[in-house]
């Protein structure tokens, strides 16, 4: 009976029994009810329970045919609390019974996660069984650790993109923006840092993506290695608001799960444009008055909430964030992008003009910026991007003329210069979506083509 039982890799396993016990924990001691009053769209009103609720708190709606729709409290008039559901409503009417949870929403992450695809309440979605739980709970809506607490940034992380390694090295614990309009090529980047990224552990969140994207950043662009040290949390487009926002906050606590086993984790979302239009969405719906370009200000609160839970944490482990942002009509000061751009520690801009004339990824070296730069570089290192980014300056202050004909060449050394140096760095910058750049081949590659500048 108290034998233990043992793994093919010879490890010890947890007994059933202890597992019944600790599953037998989570059951609360008892339920409350209350009662539906009103279907108003999606929102619904329940009454009955309405003191014993608040903000944020979990509700399960009981549907004619016994269905239960998970719901969240959202606010509160005349008495009367307010749901939106995770699901669809169908089957939802007056007089149908709500289930209060008593319990703070949570998640119990397990290593039996990494090469999985789950859903924003932390279910399987990928068909290959049930998943493990967790011992230990992670809030959905988790603190991020103390400031004073945290440890700096950690060294350059090699991620594995040549242009990003160089121009805007990235380090341990840090957070970084990706901001591209749609078709620019952003979920193929996110792919490459996955696939030859040096981080322990990968945690990416797709958020209010399109189904067919989803598969083919699975099998095509993710891959098979690259989805063996990932856990993927998805919420499609169709989703409501509610999965769509959780999705971003369940990834944070995987990720936080794994940084606390002291292990750099590498965490993408794709998009938090996306996250804010649930917000958006959300708060429309409560009644809360539409502010910038609509958006209501509970998600210019919401962002930093989010964000802040990347970063180094309190012992060795950490969480290196990359979020895309989706700027609308190619406008890179519209409300979320300024809002994110001064919530992060730098930003990639990806830019069309550059994806169109075929150059991939399609980063515009120029616009973007790593606040680690240039603590984290060497003297020499930062001379080689000093004059890399001088030839390209000059050479984009120039473009026009030079397209035009108009520049006559032996008028400026400095142009003469920029345009003998465009195209070796232009195709510097080219790299294949299954080339792996290493973190040193860059800066040596980087010399060789500056050596001769004086």
């Amino acid at each position: 009976m108290g034998a233990s039982v043992m793994t093919e890799a010879g490890k010890p396993m947890e007994s059933p029994l202890r597992q019944l016990r600790e599953e037998l924990e989570r059951v609360p001691a008892y339920t409350l009810y209350g009662s539906v009053t009103a279907v108003l769209g999606m929102m619904v009103e329940v009454a009955g329970a309405h003191r014993s609720l608040s903000i944020g708190d979990r509700c399960r709606l009981v549907t004619r045919q016994g269905r239960r729709v998970p719901c969240e409290v959202v606010g509160f008039r005349a008495e009367r609390a307010l749901l939106m559901p995770f699901g669809t409503l169908d089957g939802i009417g007056i007089g149908c019974k709500a289930e209060l949870e008593n319990a703070e929403p949570v998640v119990y992450p397990h290593e039996g996660w990494l090469g999985r695809v789950v859903n924003a309440l932390g279910e399987p979605v990928d068909g290959k069984g049930p998943l493990p739980q967790g011992k230990h709970p992670v809030p959905l809506r988790n603190r991020p650790p103390s400031p004073h607490a945290r440890q700096p940034i950690g060294e350059k992380m090699d991620l594995g993109v040549r242009a990003i390694n160089t121009f805007l090295s990235t380090c341990r614990g840090q957070r970084m923006g990706i901001f591209a309009g749609s078709g620019v090529g952003k979920s193929i980047l996110m792919s490459m840092m996955a696939r030859f990224t040096q981080a322990d552990v990968n945690v990416i969140g797709l958020v209010g993506e399109r189904g067919r994207e989803v598969g083919e950043f699975l099998h095509e662009q993710l891959g098979v290695e690259g989805l063996a040290r990932s856990v993927v949390v998805v919420a499609t487009s169709d989703e409501s608001p509610l999965m769509r926002r959780q999705a971003a906050q369940i990834t944070l606590s995987i990720a936080e799960y794994f940084r606390d086993t002291d292990r750099d984790v590498l965490c993408m979302i794709d998009s938090i444009t996306r996250f804010a239009m649930a917000q958006r969405e959300i708060g429309l719906s409560t009644g809360e008055p539409p502010a910038s370009k609509g958006y209501t200000p509970t998600v210019f609160a919401e962002l930093p909430r989010l964000l802040e839970r990347a970063g180094p944490g309190v012992d060795r482990g950490s969480i290196t964030g990359l979020f895309t942002v989706l700027v609308e009509g190619d406008d890179h000061n519209e409300p979320i992008a300024d809002a994110v751009r001064g919530i992060l520690d730098g930003h990639i801009v990806l830019e069309r003009q550059i994806a169109e004339r075929g150059r991939y990824p399609a980063i515009n070296i120029l616009r973007s910026v790593s606040r680690a730069l240039p603590n984290c570089n060497s003297p020499e290192e930062n001379k080689l991007l000093g004059q890399a980014r001088r030839l390209m300056s000059t050479y984009e202050d120039m473009a026009e003329m030079i397209r035009l004909g108009a520049y006559r060449q032996g008028t400026d050394a400095a142009v003469d210069q920029a345009i003998r140096y465009h195209e070796p760095l232009e195709a510097f910058l080219r790299q294949d979506p299954y080339e792996r750049a290493g973190l040193s081949e860059g800066y040596d590659r980087l010399a060789a083509i500056l050596e001769a500048v004086e």
